[in-house]
């Protein structure tokens, strides 16, 4: 029983550090040359730049997208920095 527990704890410990990680994302604005934290917010805002601004029928992640599609989001998004 003391082994079981001594596992657990120690698995838990290595995974913090890795649930803390995936949880932060930042992307580069090179036209601005400043860091974005990806967070629930950005997210909302990159759906509404996405199907509204920009009339996609389908959602696309934003990693997936080409960098000129990005690089075009981050100029939105510095035009509408209040949105939400």
């Amino acid at each position: 029983m003391k082994k079981l527990v001594a596992i657990l704890l120690l698995s838990g410990s290595l995974l913090m550090p890795v649930a803390g990680f995936a949880a932060e994302r930042r992307y580069y604005d090179r036209d601005r040359r400043d860091w974005h934290p990806w967070n629930q917010n950005e997210n909302r805002a990159y759906r509404h730049w996405l199907m509204e601004e920009r009339r996609e029928r389908q959602f696309r992640e934003y990693r997936r997208l080409r960098a000129e599609r990005q690089r075009e989001y981050w100029r939105w998004r510095h035009e509408h920095s209040d949105w939400r």
